[in-house]
């Protein structure tokens, strides 16, 4: 699907994402606890919080790759679990982890998503192309993605995400794994897709990226959402890391343990 027919499909005067008592458990262990939240379309949104703090889960849910215990989540105006297919049609994701036919090449599975997708198959393959250059993946775009490192497959992930031109970009750890000639070639790619109108929320614990990218921020902590707005209000003039390090009340390490890692070796 193109950018116009994605955009055919936002829902007027709704934000990017909205999710209303979204709620999820794994045993005894509440991975997210009715969490409200509203995402405005046309951010760069980073999700932030220590691990365990129910990123992914949240995501998961968003993405429709987990149904939730409670509470509902909206992509641009539609529900997605009563509109899931509008809902795909709307998103890119890059989930964790990384859902990948290992036995298709990079360019095989550019091709096989953009035709499900019902994109003119030279289209296809002139997006693909440009995606598979920009990603430094062209001299490996031929062999099965199995043999890929964990950096390639994130890549390939990342290409197979925007291919559709999708409104709405969920992206959990995007640039883990990925070199920086080629993080830079992402966040520059990003940057043009968000200036053109797209949403992007990633995950991510590279405080400074998330500084760097981001004008707004959502931080969890323990399933709950502590805070959530523009980055300017979040940092309250200081920086990122430090508001971030208040929010989630991180307990200082205690000068009197790990004593013997101040002996020398013998």
């Amino acid at each position: 699907m193109g950018q116009t027919e994605a955009v055919n499909q936002l829902v007027p005067g709704w934000p990017a994402i909205v999710a209303r008592g979204l709620s999820k458990q794994f045993g005894s262990h509440m991975a997210v606890k009715s969490l409200d939240l509203d995402i405005p379309a046309g951010s760069f949104c980073g999700l932030l919080g220590p691990n365990g703090s129910g990123k992914t889960t949240t995501l998961r849910m968003t993405a429709g790759l987990l149904r939730p215990d409670a509470g509902q989540v909206w992509v641009a105006g539609h529900e997605t679990w009563t509109d899931p297919v509008t809902v795909r049609k709307l998103l890119g994701v890059v989930p964790d982890p990384l859902n990948l036919f290992d036995r298709l090449s990079a360019r095989e599975l550019l091709q096989h998503l953009g035709e499900l997708r019902g994109i003119d198959r030279a289209e296809v393959t002139s997006r693909s192309e440009e995606l598979l250059t920009v990603m430094d993946l062209t001299d490996s775009a031929d062999e099965q993605i199995g043999g890929y490192s964990h950096g390639m497959r994130k890549k390939t992930a990342i290409a197979a995400a925007l291919l559709h031109r999708p409104a709405v970009l969920l992206l959990d750890e995007p640039f883990e794994g990925v070199d920086p000639v080629s993080a830079v070639a992402v966040r520059t790619m990003l940057d043009r897709y968000r200036a053109a109108g797209g949403t992007v929320v990633f995950s991510s614990h590279a405080m400074d990226l998330v500084d760097r990218m981001c004008d707004f921020v959502a931080v969890m902590a323990k399933g709950e959402l502590l805070a959530v707005g523009p980055i300017e209000e979040l940092r309250g003039g200081g920086r990122l890391e430090d508001a971030f390090i208040s929010m989630i009340g991180a307990s200082p390490v205690d000068p009197a343990s790990l004593s013997w890692l101040d002996n020398s070796a013998p």
